[in-house]
């Protein structure tokens, strides 16, 4: 039986049981009716629409190329991927978009590289950037890190000395911390070797160990500084801390010894400044005491002349009228003003004999006999009577009440 019978209906170039291309076109033509009926009173499907152009493309392109092979193209085939085909673009869309929004932290600035050429430097906060196109890396220009370096060194003097130091920066330009240096982190440490070596190669090692370590730090900032400026990595030193400086084991004890004999002269030479300090105020307060006194002792020895002067001005009068009484008044004035500070009185009666009256003993033994509840008898002293070449003789007693009229007070001008 031949393949072109009318009976038979299946496809010779195709799979066992597939109907010829013009049967299925016949069958599908009653199904097609009613749908062109439908299309007057509901809006047309676009994906059918999609599928019916997708297999009159797929029929054209067939018969164009080889009409023997019509019947070996499957309508379902591109059926299934005419209906794929959008779907999978739109989610594609959909997760291309939201694949790019990204956060940068607060601490943080993001770096963007279109096409990988620095592009922008964007803030903290919710961000979107074309995915495939766009690259962002965060830098955190807010964290500290910590660098450490040590090693043995040589000093100006050809001494070798031990020495440790801890750098702390962070970033301060984030392009520049990831374009400008390689590797900026090592970089960092191995200029920071490179300034300590330097600032230890020109000082002494007894400056460096034991009044110098404030020098060093100070020197090595300075110069880190000027590295990195140099380079331009985008860090910021924020601080430098020297840990130790140390000689080496052999000579380690007399280096001991040496340090503690300059902190002790430190310690000493701050009691002594301490002690200056205390004792600075109390000698100004004595020298303006001093100061005071004296000028006190000078108005008073002016005050005191000038009313000389005056007293002596308001005499003159009197001294025209009767000098001779008055020069004797003045003498007798004079005498007494220089006798009424000695203990002792003397009496000269006109004779030979030289009375002695100590008074002061009579005033303690009069005060003494107070204190203690005892009254004064009138024969506890005697004068005693002097007389060069002469016997000595004794003298009545004279109560205490005698002090008063042998030394009267003078009141008045005469």
């Amino acid at each position: 039986m031949s393949w072109n019978e009318s009976g038979n209906q299946q496809d010779p170039w195709g799979k066992p049981g597939q109907k010829r291309p013009e049967q299925e076109g016949s069958e599908q033509k009653p199904e097609q009716e009613p749908k062109d009926k439908q299309a007057g009173q509901q809006p047309p499907d676009l994906e059918e629409v999609f599928n019916n152009l997708l297999k009159k493309l797929g029929r054209n392109s067939g018969n164009g190329s080889n009409g023997n092979n019509s019947g070996n193209h499957e309508p379902s085939r591109f059926l299934s991927f005419g209906k794929i085909l959008p779907i999978a673009i739109v989610i594609g869309g959909i997760i291309w978009a939201g694949s790019g929004f990204y956060t940068i932290q607060e601490a943080e600035r993001g770096v963007v590289t279109r096409f990988g050429k620095l592009n922008e430097i964007v803030l903290p906060g919710l961000n979107w950037k074309p995915t495939f196109v766009d690259e962002v890396v965060p830098v955190n220009i807010e964290r500290v890190m910590e660098l450490k370096t040590n090693g043995s060194m040589l000093t100006q003097d050809e001494n070798m000395v031990l020495v440790e130091m801890t750098i702390q920066y962070r970033v301060d330009n984030p392009a520049k911390y990831l374009f400008s240096v390689n590797n900026p982190d090592d970089s960092l440490k191995q200029a920071t070797d490179s300034a300590l070596r330097y600032v230890i190669g020109h000082m002494t090692m007894d400056n460096i160990l034991t009044i110098g370590r404030a020098v060093v730090r100070e020197k090595t900032w300075t110069e880190l500084n000027n590295i990195i400026k140099t380079y331009d990595m985008g860090l910021l030193v924020t601080d430098v801390n020297f840990q130790y400086a140390r000689p080496p084991e052999e000579v380690k004890a007399a280096f001991d010894d040496a340090i503690k004999a300059q902190e002790d002269e430190q310690r000493l030479i701050r009691e002594a400044e301490a002690y200056a300090r205390g004792q600075e105020p109390v000698a100004r307060g004595r020298a303006q005491r001093i100061i005071e006194q004296a000028n006190a002792y000078k108005e008073q020895v002016v005050l005191n002349a000038e009313g000389e002067v005056n007293r002596f001005i308001q005499l003159l009068p009197e001294y025209k009228a009767s000098p001779k009484i008055l020069k004797e008044r003045l003498y007798i004035q004079a005498i007494e003003n220089v006798m009424k500070n000695t203990p002792k009185l003397m009496m000269d009666g006109g004779s030979n004999n030289l009375t002695v009256l100590p008074i002061d003993k009579l005033m303690q033994h009069s005060s003494g006999n107070v204190d203690n509840g005892e009254s004064t008898t009138p024969q506890q002293k005697q004068p005693l009577s002097v007389q060069k070449g002469t016997p000595v003789r004794t003298t009545e007693s004279v109560p205490p009440k005698s002090v008063q009229e042998v030394e009267p007070v003078r009141k008045g001008r005469f």
